[in-house]
């Protein structure tokens, strides 16, 4: 019973860390969910150690993925409402358009939202791009404290377990 749970929550681990790369499924959460499962199963102080251990790295990056890329905005002169209106319109856009509705939604809506507000093609553009590359620096913290969360679950499998 435990290999099975082992070899299952290392599934869900990866499919949590491309859930975070393509956002469809809520990876941290998903590998976190998994790395809980595992140690409830496997009833041992490791176990509960390295949930903890995975619980701050991937906390961490949960805080850090948001108070960095926001202070950067900020700091572009992007205003929140901006980002909102562009998650918004990312949100109908996968549904309209399912799995690149996202992606063509998000900046869409981010530009229509700033070209309103700054009256200008350039300035709008330039704060979408602004917004676009924040996003993908908030989709790498949340990528690299998953990933450190599944490879301490990793080094204790192989290694410790």
């Amino acid at each position: 019973m435990q290999t099975a749970v082992t070899v299952l929550a290392g599934i869900a681990i990866f499919v949590g860390i491309a859930g975070i790369v393509l956002p469809v499924l809520p990876g941290a959460l998903l590998s976190l969910a998994a790395i809980l499962v595992w140690a409830i199963v496997e009833r041992s102080a490791t176990g509960w150690v390295v949930f903890a251990i995975c619980v701050v790295l991937i906390g961490a990056s949960q805080v850090v993925k948001y108070v960095v890329p926001e202070r950067r905005l900020r700091e572009a002169g992007v205003p929140r409402r901006s980002m909102i209106f562009g998650v918004l319109l990312g949100i109908v856009g996968f549904f309209v358009i399912p799995l690149v509705g996202m992606f063509i939604g998000f900046p869409l809506g981010v530009y229509l939202s700033e070209a309103q507000r700054l009256r200008a093609h350039g300035a709008a553009w330039t704060s979408t791009k602004h917004a676009l590359r924040e996003t993908g620096v908030s989709i790498l913290i949340e990528l690299l404290g998953t990933s450190l969360a599944a490879a301490v679950w990793l080094v204790a499998v192989l290694f410790v377990v």
